[in-house]
C-alpha cells in the first residue's frame, strides 16, 4: 500500500511539473521581446512612468517610449503577443538577438552590409538624412557644407555608420567614438566636442529638449547609400518573424509614420 501510495505521489509531482513547463512554455510564445538602448529619442528613450503609450522595460521600474516602442507595439498587436521591452546598450543588441534573448530588435538600426552578415532584417520603417549637432551661437551654428567643418571635433556614436562618415570632412578633427547619445549631448554642450552626426529625428528631439543646441542640414553632405540612411526592423537569420512583420509594416501607411514620428519627438522626456 505504501509503494501505491508513493507511487501515485511521484506521478502526481510529475504532472505539476509536465503542466508548469508547458504553461511557461506558452507564456514564452505569447510574448515579442524587443531589444533597444531605450537611449536614442526621438526612436527610443528611457521615461519614469507610462505617459504616453510607453511600455514598462523587462526587469526594472522604467518605462520605454518613442518612435520604435509605437512600431513595436504595432508589430505585438499584429503578431497577436503581449509586447517586452529588453533595454539593452547598443554594442549588445546583435548578441541578445542571435543569443535568443530578444526575438527583434527595434532601435533605430540601419540594415547595413555588414550588419546583413550575422542579422535578417525586414523592410525599411523610416528613412532619414544625416545632419550634425552644434551649440546654438556657437562657430558652426551657419555651417551648411562639409567643408565649413573643417578642423572642427567631430564624433559620433560607437559602432555606427555616423562615425565612418566623419572622414568625409576635410581636415575634421576626428574624436574619439562615444557610446550613447546622452553622453554625446553632455559633451557637446560643455565644449568637449564641436558637433556630432546624427539622423534628422535626433537632432530635432535634442534641439527642442535643450534651447542651446541647433541642428544643421547640409546643401552639399554626406554620400551615403540608403541602406544608411534606412531603418528596419533586425531579426535572427531564417526567422520566419522577417516576412511577418514585413507584412504588418505594409498596413502602416507614411502618413501614420509621419504622424508617429512628429508625436514621438513632442512628447521626448526633456531629460533626453
Amino acid at each position: 500500500m505504501k509503494k501505491g501510495l508513493l507511487s501515485l505521489i511521484l506521478a502526481v509531482a510529475t504532472a505539476a511539473v509536465t503542466f508548469t513547463g508547458c504553461g511557461a512554455k506558452e507564456s514564452s510564445e505569447n510574448v515579442f521581446k524587443v531589444g533597444m538602448e531605450a537611449g536614442y529619442a526621438p526612436f527610443n528613450w528611457t521615461q519614469l512612468d507610462d505617459s504616453n503609450g510607453a511600455v514598462k522595460i523587462d526587469g526594472s521600474a522604467e518605462y520605454a517610449g518613442g518612435y520604435d516602442v509605437e512600431i513595436a507595439k504595432k508589430i505585438a498587436d499584429s503578431l497577436g503577443k503581449k509586447l517586452v521591452i529588453v533595454k539593452t546598450e547598443w554594442d549588445g543588441l546583435g548578441p541578445a538577438l542571435t543569443s535568443g534573448k530578444i526575438d527583434a530588435i527595434i532601435a533605430g538600426m540601419s540594415p547595413t552590409a555588414e550588419r546583413k552578415e550575422t542579422l535578417d532584417f525586414t523592410d525599411i520603417y523610416y528613412k532619414s538624412d544625416l545632419v550634425m549637432l552644434v551649440k546654438k551661437g556657437g562657430a558652426y551654428e551657419n555651417s551648411n557644407t562639409l567643408k565649413d567643418f573643417s578642423g572642427a571635433k567631430i564624433t559620433a556614436q560607437l559602432n555606427t555608420f555616423h562615425y565612418s562618415v566623419i572622414d568625409q570632412i576635410p581636415s575634421v578633427n576626428k574624436q574619439t567614438a562615444m557610446d550613447n547619445f546622452p553622453a554625446m549631448r553632455v559633451a557637446l554642450e560643455s565644449g568637449v566636442i564641436d558637433g556630432y552626426v546624427t539622423e534628422r529625428p535626433e537632432a530635432l528631439s535634442a534641439q527642442m529638449a535643450n534651447e542651446k543646441f541647433k541642428m544643421v542640414e547640409f546643401k552639399d553632405g554626406f554620400t551615403t547609400s540608403e541602406e544608411d540612411t534606412a531603418i528596419a526592423v533586425g531579426v535572427a537569420k531564417g526567422s520566419e518573424l522577417k516576412d511577418k512583420i514585413n507584412e504588418i509594416l505594409k498596413g502602416i501607411s507614411q502618413e501614420d509614420r509621419l504622424k508617429i514620428m512628429d508625436e514621438a519627438i513632442k512628447n521626448q522626456p526633456a531629460a533626453q
